[in-house]
């Protein structure tokens, strides 16, 4: 399938060392988001571990309202790059900033929705204890505003649609109603910064699509930016504006037709690959890492 014709992006590499789309987005078109606020800002930023260097001279505004979606193998990055603008891992060099704070510091302006992960049928919590968390969990001692926090809970549990089994323990939720809960639970400091980090995983397709119409709409009612690391960039492919796509050391970045390109992913992987688009869906042939990002349920991948 031929692809519109546009010029690709610049590759940058370091030494390779060892449910249906909103219909009104919030998001300007690019040369109007260029002047909005600027949310995380990376500047000649470099991630090593020892010799092996993950990438390098990253240089990178991701402003209000933006939808950023993080692509690439197992080990090249993904989530290192989420632990960086949270505080947890510190850049090897250069600089970054969060709301323009230093990542940790930004805290209350960052809701972070991490993989679903199953709970214990017999796990003590039910729903809406889950979403309190997000509210005042980081706080020891009795609970004072219990009437103001339960408010809030059930309006967060209203906004994903999860109002239904609040008071159900979470260890008997579906994996997409428990995942339901953690965006109810990083939604509920109405984050300036949203970060999902393999969000779908093991999600059957409906919850995929409904997940992430969830997050899609944190963005346009209150013009958050999203950055949504992923494997498979189907379910959010009409939501995002950008990709940082890591690749053995390399990066790119760019909209997802300037970097979503056979010639594209051929000179970031050093080998033949092919991108086919089918029905508003992209597919990925030949890439030697492809076991990493073939979805499980129809083998397309970013």
């Amino acid at each position: 399938m031929t692809l519109p014709t546009k010029v690709a992006p610049t590759i940058h590499t370091s030494a390779a060392q060892p449910a249906t789309p909103s219909t009104t987005p919030w998001s300007a078109p690019d040369n109007q988001r260029d002047s909005g606020q600027a949310v995380v800002e990376l500047k000649n930023a470099e991630l090593a571990f020892g010799d092996r260097v993950l990438w390098r001279d990253l240089n990178l505004t991701i402003r209000e309202g933006e939808y950023f979606a993080v692509l690439g193998s197992n080990g090249t990055g993904k989530t290192s790059f989420l632990k960086v603008l949270l505080g947890l891992l510190p850049l090897t060099r250069g600089t970054v900033s969060v709301t323009g704070e230093r990542p940790g510091a930004a805290s209350r302006h960052v809701g972070y929705v991490p993989q679903q992960r199953g709970f214990s049928p017999r796990t003590p919590l039910r729903a809406r204890d889950l979403v309190a968390q997000g509210i005042d969990g980081h706080k020891w001692g009795i609970r004072l505003r219990r009437r103001a926090v339960n408010e809030r809970v059930d309006e967060l549990l209203d906004k994903v649609g999860a109002g239904d089994y609040a008071n159900a323990p979470v260890g008997l939720l579906s994996g997409g109603e428990q995942q339901r809960l953690r965006i109810a639970q990083a939604l509920a400091t109405d984050p300036e910064l949203l970060l999902c980090d393999e969000a779908l995983l093991s999600l059957d397709l409906n919850h995929q699509y409904i997940v992430s119409e969830l997050v899609n709409q944190q963005r346009v009612d209150s013009g958050s930016a999203v950055v949504f690391v992923t494997h498979d960039i189907n379910p959010i492919i009409d939501h995002v504006d950008r990709i940082l796509y890591l690749a053995g050391g390399s990066f790119k970045i760019g909209t997802p037709d300037e970097v979503m390109r056979s010639e594209v992913l051929s000179e970031l992987y050093g080998a033949d690959i092919e991108v086919l688009r089918s029905n508003g869906r992209i597919i990925v042939t030949g890439r030697p890492d492809n076991t990493h990002h073939i979805s499980s349920q129809e083998g397309l991948i970013p």
